[in-house]
């Protein structure tokens, strides 16, 4: 089916985009969907992922496409770093290694998975049920992409991911979405050693 959670939040994940940034870090690319979206604004933009697979489909101008793993990978400097959907197939902490590669005033954009563990979570969930199925009703005719990034359960509840934000990330904000996601921002006010 067309209908992609992730994809969904993208126009979303761009108003974080901080004005006048210039360079990216695509962290979990995939094929480079949210990659292209970046360098479309005219950012120069680095896109990593771990499966060799999915670079090798992953094409787009501006875009520099490098098979890694982002908690080992060597990183430059970005004025905009996004984690879409790929921050649980990693260690939480993998932030503070991100949030090392902003400059100053650079934004970390997180659009995490959860699992429900909460009463809140739970009823987000029923509602939105719904509304996924009334959205792939509406896509049904549509293609999606032919090849998918691979997929891993979170672990992490939301109420943790909350807990472990405000250790390593001072000052961030989490907001719960629809679909099963939140969304994590941060902004670098200083440069971190």
């Amino acid at each position: 089916m067309s209908f992609d959670h992730n994809d969904h939040y993208h126009r979303l994940l761009l108003r974080h985009v901080p004005p006048g940034a210039a360079t990216a870090l695509d962290v979990g690319c995939g094929t480079g969907r949210f990659a292209r979206a970046l360098a479309a604004k005219g950012l120069a933009v680095d896109a990593v992922d771990p499966d060799p697979g999915v670079i090798r489909a992953a094409r787009g101008d501006g875009v520099r496409f490098i098979n890694g793993d982002a908690t080992s990978v060597e990183l430059g400097r970005y004025d905009f770093i996004s984690c879409l959907a790929s921050l649980h197939h990693m260690p939480f902490d993998t932030v503070s290694r991100l949030r090392q590669a902003l400059n100053p005033g650079g934004v970390l954009a997180v659009l995490g998975c959860y699992p429900e563990s909460t009463r809140a979570d739970y009823a987000v969930s029923l509602l939105a049920v719904p509304v996924n199925a009334a959205f792939r009703l509406a896509l049904s005719g549509r293609k999606g992409p032919e090849l998918k990034a691979p997929v891993t359960q979170a672990t992490l509840p939301l109420p943790e991911v909350r807990r472990e934000a405000a250790r390593l990330l001072p000052g961030a904000r989490i907001r719960r979405l629809l679909f099963w996601r939140y969304l994590l921002t941060y902004t670098e006010t200083t440069r971190t050693p």
